[in-house]
């Protein structure tokens, strides 16, 4: 038999999301200033509710189950919404809403600010905390929404695609100028090479699926490894050594010659910007309202430079 909202087990939710989210009774009994005996009937009878065990008890501690894992970010939003909505109601209709987004570092420097801004102008009822780190794929915390920086991939998430990646090395007018007349496997032979970590991966591995492309043979391991794609390019346009850059995302830079393409290879290297939310948040109008945004404001930036680059572009 299906479960009836008019009988929700709603204490059982609340004291589950404690202990699911501290993994730790004492924790959660702290938390809601219950005690633990408490607690813990409250999460047995909704395990025996559902017939499905939420929490695997090991020595070392508690440990989510897959149906403990599944259900857990779909309790926390619900009690989040009811939350604002409640909060909202009392502050007579002016209450706001506060939407957590993650942006990768370089993203968010280079090209998402002024969209946040423009956002925050046009719905200023509707708070935003940011947050960035330069993981590959999803970050661990709870979100609403995230761009993600990975290759294509399948979850249980709704995905957009915001930006596919197209990268060439790049580096300072001087460093090209020292580097006349040399072919673009000499000058990768002959420069420091500047890499972005990507997590799990080997600190080769851009560079090496790059000179793949172009059908040459180069030692792609040596040289200098950043956090971001920012870091390494503003090394690069200090005169540090050659970058391996999104030539759309650094497009300024490269217009205004702070950053040079010597060479006119570009590929795409399999890694693109990717919109990611939980599917029950598809009816959540504030996230549905930030998804349309984003993705049209990035479909408007998707830039029609690339013959201008590629046409700016000279052999060393």
């Amino acid at each position: 038999m299906n479960i009836n909202r008019r009988w929700l087990p709603l204490n059982a939710l609340r004291a589950f999301e404690a202990v699911g989210q501290n993994l730790s009774f004492t924790a959660a009994a702290q938390a809601l200033h219950v005690s633990q005996s408490a607690l813990s009937r409250h999460v047995i009878s909704l395990e025996e509710l559902l017939g499905r065990q939420l929490l695997e008890r090991r020595s070392n501690g508690l440990v989510l189950t897959h149906a403990g894992a599944s259900l857990l970010p779909v309790v926390h939003k619900s009690f989040d919404r009811l939350e604002q909505s409640l909060n909202g109601i009392r502050a007579g209709g002016k209450g706001v809403r506060t939407l957590r987004v993650h942006l990768p570092p370089s993203l968010l420097q280079q090209m998402a600010l002024p969209i946040l801004q423009d956002f925050r102008q046009e719905f200023p009822d509707i708070l935003i905390d940011v947050s960035s780190s330069s993981v590959t794929g999803l970050p661990s915390q709870d979100l609403d929404v995230a761009v993600v920086y990975d290759r294509p991939n399948s979850d249980d998430r709704v995905t957009d695609l915001l930006w596919m990646v197209r990268v060439t090395p790049v580096c300072s007018p001087q460093v090209r100028e020292r580097n006349q007349g040399k072919s673009l496997s000499e000058f990768i032979a002959g420069n420091e090479l500047l890499h972005v970590k990507l997590d799990g991966e080997p600190r080769g591995l851009l560079w090496s699926n790059y000179v793949k492309q172009c059908g040459i043979a180069a030692d792609t391991d040596r040289g200098l490894a950043f956090d971001t794609a920012i870091s390494a390019v503003q090394y690069a346009i200090a005169g540090g050594g050659v970058a391996l850059a999104d030539v759309d995302m650094f497009a300024p830079e490269l217009e205004n010659e702070k950053l040079v393409q010597p060479y006119s290879e570009v590929f795409a290297d399999g890694f693109g910007y990717y919109l990611k939310f939980h599917a029950e948040d598809l009816s959540d109008p504030v996230i549905a309202l930030f998804r349309r945004w984003m993705i049209s404001r990035f479909s408007q930036q998707m830039p029609v430079r690339a013959a201008t680059l590629l046409g700016a572009a000279t052999q060393p």
